[in-house]
Protein backbone atom coordinates (compact mmCIF):
# COMPACT_ATOMS: atom_id res chain seq x y z
CA UNK A 1 0.00 0.00 0.00
CA UNK A 2 0.92 3.16 -1.24
CA UNK A 3 2.44 5.83 2.14
CA UNK A 4 0.02 8.69 2.00
CA UNK A 5 2.20 12.36 1.16
CA UNK A 6 0.75 14.58 3.38
CA UNK A 7 -0.95 17.26 1.20
CA UNK A 8 0.98 20.39 0.19
CA UNK A 9 4.13 19.16 1.54
CA UNK A 10 7.37 20.30 -0.06
CA UNK A 11 10.47 19.20 2.07
CA UNK A 12 12.61 16.26 1.42
CA UNK A 13 10.72 13.57 0.49
CA UNK A 14 11.76 11.23 3.26
CA UNK A 15 9.50 13.17 5.64
CA UNK A 16 6.72 13.51 3.35
CA UNK A 17 4.89 10.84 5.63
CA UNK A 18 3.62 10.45 9.22
CA UNK A 19 5.19 6.77 9.07
CA UNK A 20 8.75 8.41 7.42
CA UNK A 21 8.78 10.64 9.79
CA UNK A 22 8.14 8.43 13.06
CA UNK A 23 10.58 5.96 11.30
CA UNK A 24 13.50 8.23 11.41
CA UNK A 25 13.12 9.50 14.78
CA UNK A 26 12.57 5.61 15.72
CA UNK A 27 15.83 5.66 14.29
CA UNK A 28 17.61 8.24 15.98
CA UNK A 29 16.14 6.90 19.64
CA UNK A 30 18.19 3.01 18.16
CA UNK A 31 21.59 5.28 17.30
CA UNK A 32 20.90 5.91 21.03
CA UNK A 33 21.14 2.89 22.06
CA UNK A 34 24.06 2.09 19.90
CA UNK A 35 25.62 4.76 21.43
CA UNK A 36 25.42 3.32 24.77
CA UNK A 37 26.26 -0.29 23.53
CA UNK A 38 29.89 1.29 21.92
CA UNK A 39 30.25 3.46 24.99
CA UNK A 40 30.25 0.27 27.16
CA UNK A 41 32.74 -1.70 25.31
CA UNK A 42 35.18 1.25 25.06
CA UNK A 43 35.61 1.20 28.66
CA UNK A 44 35.94 -2.22 28.78
CA UNK A 45 38.89 -1.66 26.37
CA UNK A 46 40.43 1.21 28.40
CA UNK A 47 40.22 -0.94 31.67
CA UNK A 48 41.58 -4.15 29.89
CA UNK A 49 44.39 -2.72 27.58
CA UNK A 50 47.20 -3.21 30.11
CA UNK A 51 46.08 -6.84 30.57
CA UNK A 52 48.48 -8.54 27.90
CA UNK A 53 49.36 -11.61 30.39
CA UNK A 54 52.73 -11.98 28.73
CA UNK A 55 51.36 -11.97 25.31
CA UNK A 56 51.76 -9.31 22.43
CA UNK A 57 50.84 -5.54 23.35
CA UNK A 58 49.42 -3.04 21.06
CA UNK A 59 52.59 -1.92 20.13
CA UNK A 60 53.88 -4.65 18.81
CA UNK A 61 50.72 -5.30 16.88
CA UNK A 62 49.26 -2.32 15.26
CA UNK A 63 50.79 -1.05 11.79
CA UNK A 64 50.17 2.63 11.44
CA UNK A 65 49.92 2.35 7.46
CA UNK A 66 47.06 -0.62 7.64
CA UNK A 67 45.03 1.50 10.22
CA UNK A 68 45.62 4.89 7.93
CA UNK A 69 44.36 3.39 4.79
CA UNK A 70 41.45 1.77 6.98
CA UNK A 71 40.26 5.14 8.36
CA UNK A 72 40.73 6.86 5.07
CA UNK A 73 38.37 4.21 3.05
CA UNK A 74 36.02 4.86 6.13
CA UNK A 75 35.83 8.14 6.51
CA UNK A 76 35.81 8.83 2.21
CA UNK A 77 32.64 6.48 2.36
CA UNK A 78 30.95 9.08 4.94
CA UNK A 79 31.66 11.69 2.30
CA UNK A 80 30.22 9.67 -0.58
CA UNK A 81 27.15 8.88 1.31
CA UNK A 82 26.58 12.38 2.06
CA UNK A 83 27.24 12.90 -1.81
CA UNK A 84 24.53 9.93 -2.34
CA UNK A 85 22.04 11.84 0.40
CA UNK A 86 22.43 15.25 -1.49
CA UNK A 87 21.45 13.49 -5.09
CA UNK A 88 18.10 11.88 -3.05
CA UNK A 89 17.14 15.48 -2.07
CA UNK A 90 17.83 17.07 -5.78
CA UNK A 91 15.63 13.27 -7.05
CA UNK A 92 18.45 12.57 -9.02
CA UNK A 93 17.76 8.45 -8.82
CA UNK A 94 20.66 7.88 -11.07
CA UNK A 95 23.55 10.04 -9.07
CA UNK A 96 21.67 8.29 -5.36
CA UNK A 97 22.59 5.17 -6.90
CA UNK A 98 25.96 5.81 -8.24
CA UNK A 99 27.24 7.28 -4.77
CA UNK A 100 25.09 4.18 -2.50
CA UNK A 101 28.02 1.59 -4.87
CA UNK A 102 30.55 3.80 -4.55
CA UNK A 103 29.80 4.41 -0.77
CA UNK A 104 29.46 -0.20 -0.86
CA UNK A 105 32.73 -0.55 -2.35
CA UNK A 106 34.62 1.76 -0.02
CA UNK A 107 32.64 0.04 3.33
CA UNK A 108 33.80 -3.68 1.59
CA UNK A 109 37.59 -2.68 1.11
CA UNK A 110 37.46 -1.46 5.03
CA UNK A 111 36.05 -5.02 5.83
CA UNK A 112 38.56 -6.56 3.97
CA UNK A 113 41.56 -4.90 5.67
CA UNK A 114 39.89 -5.39 8.71
CA UNK A 115 39.55 -9.02 7.74
CA UNK A 116 42.87 -9.64 6.76
CA UNK A 117 44.19 -7.16 9.78
CA UNK A 118 42.49 -9.82 12.19
CA UNK A 119 43.99 -12.81 10.50
CA UNK A 120 47.94 -11.58 10.59
CA UNK A 121 46.80 -11.18 14.63
CA UNK A 122 45.71 -14.62 15.19
CA UNK A 123 48.11 -16.97 12.47
CA UNK A 124 51.32 -14.92 12.66
CA UNK A 125 51.42 -13.60 15.77
CA UNK A 126 49.28 -16.17 17.79
CA UNK A 127 47.40 -13.07 19.18
CA UNK A 128 44.08 -14.58 19.47
CA UNK A 129 40.98 -14.10 21.31
CA UNK A 130 42.01 -16.01 24.34
CA UNK A 131 45.86 -15.14 24.69
CA UNK A 132 44.78 -12.21 27.19
CA UNK A 133 41.96 -9.85 28.43
CA UNK A 134 43.35 -7.23 26.13
CA UNK A 135 42.86 -9.14 23.24
CA UNK A 136 39.61 -10.37 23.81
CA UNK A 137 38.37 -6.50 24.44
CA UNK A 138 40.05 -5.86 21.37
CA UNK A 139 38.37 -8.66 19.57
CA UNK A 140 34.98 -7.53 21.11
CA UNK A 141 35.35 -3.87 20.66
CA UNK A 142 36.79 -3.84 16.63
CA UNK A 143 34.30 -6.99 15.75
CA UNK A 144 31.11 -5.30 16.52
CA UNK A 145 31.83 -2.19 14.40
CA UNK A 146 33.31 -4.80 11.69
CA UNK A 147 29.50 -6.64 12.31
CA UNK A 148 27.57 -3.62 12.65
CA UNK A 149 29.78 -2.30 9.08
CA UNK A 150 28.66 -5.64 7.76
CA UNK A 151 24.87 -5.08 8.44
CA UNK A 152 25.21 -1.31 6.60
CA UNK A 153 26.60 -3.06 3.78
CA UNK A 154 23.99 -5.54 3.41
CA UNK A 155 21.41 -3.36 4.28
CA UNK A 156 22.77 -1.08 1.64
CA UNK A 157 22.67 -3.62 -1.17
CA UNK A 158 18.42 -4.09 -0.30
CA UNK A 159 18.41 -0.69 -0.59
CA UNK A 160 19.84 -0.13 -3.82
CA UNK A 161 18.40 -3.18 -5.08
CA UNK A 162 14.67 -1.29 -3.94
CA UNK A 163 15.72 2.03 -5.38
CA UNK A 164 16.71 0.43 -9.00
CA UNK A 165 12.91 -1.35 -8.94
CA UNK A 166 10.70 1.13 -7.39
CA UNK A 167 12.47 4.58 -7.97
CA UNK A 168 12.10 7.47 -5.16
CA UNK A 169 9.42 7.09 -3.68
CA UNK A 170 8.86 8.59 0.25
CA UNK A 171 9.72 5.28 1.53
CA UNK A 172 12.90 4.30 -0.43
CA UNK A 173 14.24 7.64 0.09
CA UNK A 174 13.48 7.36 4.28
CA UNK A 175 15.16 3.82 4.00
CA UNK A 176 18.31 5.68 2.04
CA UNK A 177 18.54 8.73 4.25
CA UNK A 178 18.25 5.76 7.78
CA UNK A 179 20.93 3.65 5.96
CA UNK A 180 22.56 7.11 6.02
CA UNK A 181 22.37 7.89 9.27
CA UNK A 182 23.43 4.46 10.29
CA UNK A 183 26.89 4.72 8.18
CA UNK A 184 28.16 8.12 9.44
CA UNK A 185 27.38 6.63 13.29
CA UNK A 186 29.73 4.09 12.20
CA UNK A 187 32.19 6.80 11.03
CA UNK A 188 31.83 8.42 14.24
CA UNK A 189 32.77 5.01 15.78
CA UNK A 190 35.51 4.10 13.56
CA UNK A 191 36.71 7.91 14.22
CA UNK A 192 36.54 6.84 18.28
CA UNK A 193 38.72 3.14 17.75
CA UNK A 194 41.31 4.37 15.39
CA UNK A 195 42.03 7.21 18.30
CA UNK A 196 41.10 5.07 21.46
CA UNK A 197 42.95 1.74 20.47
CA UNK A 198 45.25 2.44 17.44
CA UNK A 199 46.47 6.14 18.10
CA UNK A 200 46.77 5.57 21.79
CA UNK A 201 47.78 1.78 21.63
CA UNK A 202 50.79 2.52 19.49
CA UNK A 203 52.31 5.24 21.69
CA UNK A 204 51.30 4.48 25.07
Amino acid sequence: MAAHVDPGYKGPLEYATEEGRMNILGFWIFLGAEFVLFSCLFAMYIVLQGSTAGGPTSQELFEFKSMLIQTLLLLTSSFTCGLAIHEMRRENKKGLIIWLIITLLLGLGFLYMEIEEFLLYIYHEGATWGTSAFLSSFFVLVGTHGAHVTLGSLWMISIIIQLVQRGLTPRTTRKAFIIGLYWHFLDVMWIFIFTIVYLTGMVV
